[in-house]
């Protein structure tokens, strides 16, 4: 628990160490990857860990992988230091935090792609994101060497394109997606909401009320997708730029003619300068 301490580590093979030995002792290791600039849902994922772990680890890198050339790599929210005492606060153990050159030496050149799930929604475009991003956790799994890893479920691609790559790799571990924390008002945490001006956070609740009207529509009957996303573009009509809206197949990311069983409504939606992204799963 928290007056346990918290261990700062660096160095891939010093986290391998650790976490080899907490394992040899019997002790479970979950693990939380983030990129840092933590917030309640990140703190979720670190408390349901320790719940259901004796050791937890958690990541901080903020991987320049995953971000395209207009992206916001140099200017994403760093600080280390408020990380780690909220990190302790909830009971981590272990904070790894490698530096650029650590993970990617000179002549780093491998890429983990899994390519149908990439495709869609964010993958359209964020070309290389998801690369990235599987790229970075395969890393991570093969250094931290965890029983579990903890995800959240607003990044509803990732986590399918992580369980995906974990499957076809047959890495040994467990995957828990854990469900979305959301504000009192129902906008879902972020770290990109602390670049909302107050009329925009005002404006940002909607598009979680848009989702539910349309999981509501759904629930109530509807199996046109065409008339469910439109559905969701009325609700988001002036809360910001709609980058998309995507109603799919839960489980492949496909578009279907007519929806059927578990069934993703989601969205990304430019609010100012913060792309925010949210999703509902309803069964049709």
């Amino acid at each position: 628990m928290p007056g346990r301490g918290l261990r700062v580590v660096r160095g891939a093979a010093a986290m391998r160490a650790w976490s080899r030995a907490q394992r040899a002792a019997g002790r479970r290791v979950g693990l939380v990857p983030t990129m840092g600039a933590l917030h309640a849902g990140h703190l979720s994922l670190v408390a349901r860990a320790r719940r259901e772990n004796e050791r937890v680890v958690a990541s901080v890198f903020v991987n320049p992988i995953q971000f395209g050339p207009a992206e916001d790599f140099r200017r994403y929210p760093r600080d280390l230091a408020r990380d780690r005492r909220l990190l302790h606060a909830v009971g981590c153990d272990a904070l790894f935090a490698p530096g650029v050159a650590a993970m990617y030496p000179a002549g780093f050149q491998t890429r983990v792609d899994v390519p149908h799930l990439a495709r869609p929604l964010c993958g359209r475009f964020r070309p290389g994101h998801f690369q990235g991003v599987a790229t970075v956790v395969a890393k991570l799994l093969h250094i931290v060497e965890p029983d579990r890893l903890y995800l959240g479920a607003k990044d509803y691609q990732q986590a399918r394109v992580i369980e995906r790559m974990v499957r076809d790799l047959d890495e040994p571990v467990r995957v828990v997606v854990c469900p979305t924390v959301r504000e009192p008002d129902g906008l879902a945490r972020s770290s990109r909401n602390q670049y909302l001006d107050p009329a925009e956070r005002a404006r940002a609740p909607r598009i979680r009320a848009a989702l539910r009207a349309a999981a509501a529509r759904v629930r109530a009957g509807e199996k046109d997708p065409r008339k469910v996303r439109a559905a969701v573009l009325g609700g988001l009509r002036g809360v910001g730029r709609v980058q998309y809206v995507e109603v799919l197949d839960a489980r492949t990311l496909d578009p279907v003619p007519r929806l059927a069983g578990p069934t993703l409504i989601a969205t990304a939606v430019f609010v100012g300068r913060a792309r925010l992204i949210d999703n509902v799963v309803v069964r049709a």
